[in-house]
């Protein structure tokens, strides 16, 4: 009996051993899997981004040309014709690689060979399919960031070339904290990789998106926060380093950047973290309401959020910095001296506009002398009214507080006056009450004028309180980057409130998902005519939100900038 016993004890710790080896080997194989998952074009990244837009794009079109959006498509699966949801965890073979093969070329979760010969398509229900997507290229799109983060330092980074140029000070301010950033990634990868191998059907990811962000995101806020030095930086090395800018162009060529610059791949990590927060959104949007899921991915779009902000908020203290340095070097001071340097003032807009001289009243405006061209530099909280001197510099001769200010759109416009408009100063640099009529270049030109000068005022088209009613909606079908400070850079499929709008092709909107408010052409999107439609968008925005109150009375409340 003893020896049966030796002979036992002998045999499980042989099986205990050879399980431990097989285990090692497996895990190999799932890291190899993540580390080739990137070679194949980025496709991930690039290609499966752009479907899902332009999918919810054709969605939202789809529904808009329809009577009744609710009704489901005829190939849907209703409810009731899937089977329940809970019944799935006894069918789906566990612990399999979804991402093993690395030539594979699917994009989607549902087009795995793994998931399409399991039979699990005709489990679960096409909401929970869609979801299985929104959660599956959160994964996927993370490796194929890692990817590029590791060629970003295994190329540019330790290129022994590019160490012999670069001083070490110039390398720190170039790369900044970037072997962070991917140290954070690549634990995150593999939290998520873990997950994924654990059931056919992933079961969540935004409870480890929470961890993560909380725990160990706050380097982003570094890296991104170090942007405009980084910029600037690189700039004066491509200018003054003949041999920095040849090693550069030298590197950009390697098949493996697959044409991309090398700025491209320092930008990287700004471009995650908010594109990761619109994934987790997405998650959102399918997760059933008042669920274990819908709370974890609730937890995870606030933190998410809160890091966007301070990164965001990180960039424009640098950027705002060097600007107001820049304007400050410009002015000369007709009157007495504003200080404008200050740690809360940034700049809002600026620009040239024409000054009528004479009575206001003038009807019989023949001559283009009765104008005279002066310059404005608007700050979030002072106005400086200036005009333009030799040696690109501006002589100022009047000022106002930001909240002293008043405009109005005159009502009866002969063609002399077209787009002109009075700035009233209730209280300007020598204390008493002055009033500019001003003309515009365009009517757009003169309403973005109007709406930053005074965001108070009431406009005819639509209440700057008016959330909870209809208010006109827009998607965007094209990208769209912000030229002046005064408007609002798109990605595609952006749903945006219209507060605005002029006859010459712009709109003041106001973006959902963030609230960022901005001018952008009304070319740049399609509006949303179905009423329905409109309301779900805002359902799902006040979902987003509704894990935090005072993000939902930023909803009704005007964002003073």
């Amino acid at each position: 009996m003893l020896s049966c016993l030796l002979v036992s004890s002998k045999v499980y710790f042989i099986f205990k051993q050879l399980i431990f080896w097989v285990l090692q080997v497996a895990q190999k194989e799932k890291w190899d899997s993540w580390k080739t998952l990137g070679e194949t074009k980025d496709l991930l990244k690039v290609e499966y981004r752009d479907k899902s837009t332009r999918q919810e794009i054709e969605t939202r079109r789809l529904q808009d040309s329809q009577t009744d959006p609710e009704e489901s498509s005829p190939s849907e699966e209703t409810p009731s014709e899937a089977e329940p949801t809970s019944t799935i965890e006894s069918k789906a073979p566990p612990q399999i690689s979804l991402l093993r093969n690395s030539n594979s070329r699917f994009n989607l979760w549902q087009d795995l060979p793994e998931i399409r010969s399991s039979g699990v398509l005709s489990i679960l229900q096409p909401d929970e399919i869609k979801l299985q997507e929104a959660m599956f290229e959160l994964v996927t799109s993370e490796a194929s960031y890692y990817k590029s983060l590791n060629l970003l330092v295994s190329h540019f980074m330790e290129n022994e070339r590019l160490k012999k140029i670069l001083h070490q000070s110039e390398a720190h301010i170039l790369f900044s904290n970037v072997l962070d950033v991917m140290a954070v990634s690549e634990r995150f990868l593999l939290d998520l990789e873990q997950r994924v191998e654990e059931n056919i059907v992933i079961s969540d990811v935004c409870d480890i998106v929470y961890q993560h962000t909380v725990n160990h995101f706050s380097v982003y806020i570094t890296y991104v926060s170090n942007q405009t030095y980084q910029e600037r930086a690189y700039k004066q090395l491509l200018q003054d380093k003949p041999a920095f800018r040849e090693v550069i162009s030298q590197l950009e060529l390697d098949p493996k950047c697959k044409g991309l610059s090398f700025s491209s791949f320092l930008i990287l990590p700004f471009q995650r973290i908010t594109r990761l927060k619109l994934l987790v959104q997405n998650i959102l949007k399918k997760v059933e309401e008042k669920s274990d899921r819908e709370t974890t991915a609730l937890d995870a779009h606030k933190e998410l959020e809160t890091v966007v902000k301070a990164c965001n908020e990180g960039v424009r203290k640098m950027s705002r910095t060097e600007q107001m340095i820049s304007i400050q070097k410009k002015l000369e001071f007709k009157i007495k001296s504003v200080p404008i340097i200050s740690h809360s003032r940034w700049l809002l807009k600026q620009g040239e506009l024409q000054q009528m001289n004479g009575p206001k009243t003038s009807r019989t405006l023949r001559t283009k002398k009765l104008f005279r061209e002066i310059y404005l530099f608007l700050f979030n909280d002072l106005l400086v009214i200036c005009r333009q001197i030799p040696g690109d510099k501006y002589q100022v001769f009047d000022s106002a507080p930001r909240g002293l200010l008043r405009v109005e759109e005159l009502e009866d416009q002969g063609q002399s006056l077209a787009n002109v408009f009075i700035l009233r100063l209730l209280e300007n640099a020598d204390d008493r009450e002055a009033s500019y009529m001003l003309k515009a270049s365009s009517q757009s030109e003169m309403k973005r004028w109007m709406i930053s000068l005074a965001p108070n005022r009431r406009t005819k088209f639509v209440s700057f309180t008016s959330r909870l009613v209809d208010c006109p909606q827009i998607q965007c079908v094209h990208p769209y980057v912000a030229q002046q400070p005064d408007e609002l850079s798109l990605e595609l499929a952006d749903v945006l409130n219209i507060l605005d709008k002029t006859d010459d092709g712009w709109i003041f909107g106001e973006r959902l998902h963030d609230q960022e408010r901005g001018w952008f052409p009304s070319s740049m999107g399609e509006e949303i005519l179905n009423p329905k439609i409109r309301a779900q968008n805002l359902k799902e925005c006040f979902r987003v939100h509704k894990s935090d109150d005072s993000q939902r009375r930023k909803l009704g409340s005007r964002n003073r900038q």
